[in-house]
């Protein structure tokens, strides 16, 4: 890979203002001689991919600028998000901004190769500049979301830090076995959208898995459903099976599949129906009584492939 300085990529930047006068690139001309002079004061300490790299940091958020990058006057950069929301002023220096883009050192970009962000997670990968972001948002080594039910949890960790974090915060059931035999209970199983999404967490082969129940509306008609979900990947998860059963008074509705991964949210899983669906009928039916509350019980096990 070819280095490219920081005295390219911002004597460059120099010669892009298109349509500018004469008289303004000679105003402007000794703020970049400052500002290429700090750059080449803290590139003594760095290695030219380093600081080219620290140059396509954006100063208001700290990510990574993508185009369109955006240039004040003064050559000062940041990303087209951050245009947005200061009022066109430059955040360093205060001038306005206008339409000035620094194609320059969207050009540079192009020529780095940058270790993914989780490396210190693990993934050794290294990609070009504007390949590394979209890795990231699928690499199999970036932190897990949390997977109690809901979206108001935005904790992110690894799975020994989210089973930690689901049983002192979110006060999760933990369990340590392949089979389970767990009573649901709810007082007005009329109130569908007010429904608990009910959530525990089984300990079994070494590995973590959640069981889901929930209540929602399949169209009009009010129904249950019963998943698990595998602590891991798509890949581990497809390791293992699982079973799960509801039934009394002679009758049974069983279910088998494959855990679906936590990268997948528990509102993913639900919307593709990949579970034990119960009319809530047929689930008053089961629970005996005057079916006037809710008293489902679900049975089930778990199981690793080709395991004798």
């Amino acid at each position: 890979m070819e280095d490219v300085g920081v005295d390219e990529c911002l004597t460059t930047c120099d010669g892009i203002y298109e349509g500018d006068s004469n008289h303004s690139r000679r105003r402007h001309h000794h703020h970049h001689h400052l500002f290429l002079a700090s750059a080449k004061s803290h590139n003594k300490a760095l290695s030219p991919a380093t600081s080219v790299h620290e140059l396509l940091q954006c100063p208001v958020c700290k990510n990574s600028m993508f185009p369109p990058i955006h240039q004040c006057l003064n050559g000062h950069t940041l990303c087209s998000i951050c245009k947005l929301r200061v009022n066109n002023r430059c955040p360093t220096c205060r001038e306005e901004l206008g339409d000035i883009r620094c194609l320059a050192l969207e050009k540079v970009a192009v020529s780095l190769e940058l270790p993914c962000k989780y490396c210190s997670l693990g993934c050794m990968e290294i990609f070009p500049y504007y390949s590394k972001l979209k890795h990231e948002a699928q690499c199999n080594f970036r932190p897990y979301n949390c997977p109690y039910p809901g979206s108001e949890c935005s904790v992110v960790g690894d799975i020994p830090f989210l089973v930690g974090h689901l049983r002192e915060d979110h006060k999760v059931d933990m369990h340590i076995g392949s089979t389970f035999n767990h009573l649901y209970v709810k007082s007005n199983p009329r109130e569908v959208d007010n429904a608990a999404r009910m959530l525990m967490v089984f300990n079994c082969y070494s590995q973590y898995f959640c069981l889901h129940f929930e209540a929602f509306l399949l169209g009009m008609a009010p129904v249950y459903i019963a998943f698990l979900r595998f602590m891991g990947d798509a890949v581990e998860a497809r390791k293992f099976g699982y079973r799960l059963e509801v039934g009394a008074n002679g009758r049974k509705l069983i279910w088998e599949g494959t855990p679906r991964s936590i990268r997948d949210s528990d509102q993913k899983v639900r919307d593709s129906h990949d579970g034990l669906i119960i009319q809530r009928n047929m689930a008053l039916f089961f629970s005996g009584g005057d079916r006037k509350q809710l008293k489902l019980r679900v049975a089930g096990r778990i199981w690793k492939e080709n395991s004798t």
